[in-house]
């Protein structure tokens, strides 16, 4: 019984000598959590895009084909997902009127090509697509041009518009997410 009791004397005077070490840092994690929000170079972060605190408004225009092969599809549709995802991932207001941010795009190539070949035959192919975004930032009377391109495989004895139907969604979903990255990031 003896060494029981001695064993929890030990516990409790441990116990004193670390109680205000775990105080202390209790008291600076909750310092820096409530403290570290607030003192971020009034840069807005939502859903991490970054936005300076004087622009409100976007206007994105109809991103234009000028890629030697066309999907008459992928225009309209990537446009219509970066501005959802603007809208729905940032604090911004869409505009057709004069905006804070004037964004912009070239659908500037649509190409398929061989990737992988086996036995003589086409084991794979590739369609790449690339982007040409212009951000226009009318606050700060600037432009910032940014460049993505992407390429997805596909079975060789797939067609290519069975290729391009099956592979839509995944194109506008991967170069939305690309261009999105370019535009909010890196400020």
């Amino acid at each position: 019984m003896k060494n029981n009791t001695n064993k929890r004397y030990k516990a409790k005077g441990t116990s004193k000598k670390v109680f205000p070490a775990l105080v202390a840092f209790l008291l600076v994690s909750c310092y820096l959590l409530l403290v570290s929000p607030f003192s971020s170079c009034n840069i807005y972060k939502f859903n991490e895009a970054t936005i300076p605190p004087d622009v409100k408004t976007v206007k994105l225009t109809q991103l234009v084909n000028r890629a030697q092969y066309q999907n008459p599809q992928l225009s309209p549709k990537l446009t219509e997902k970066i501005r959802q995802k603007i809208i729905g991932q940032t604090r911004l207001t869409q505009t057709n009127n004069d905006a804070d941010w004037e964004i912009s795009g070239t659908i500037t190539q649509y190409a398929f090509s061989t990737s992988a070949i086996s036995g003589q035959q086409v084991a794979t192919n590739r369609l790449t697509v690339a982007v040409h975004i212009i951000l226009n930032d009318r606050k700060k009377d600037e432009v910032k041009e940014h460049d993505v391109s992407r390429s997805f495989e596909f079975k060789g004895n797939q067609s290519f518009q069975q290729a391009e139907n099956s592979l839509l969604d995944e194109i506008t979903r991967t170069l939305t997410d690309e261009i999105f990255n370019k535009l909010f990031s890196n400020w």
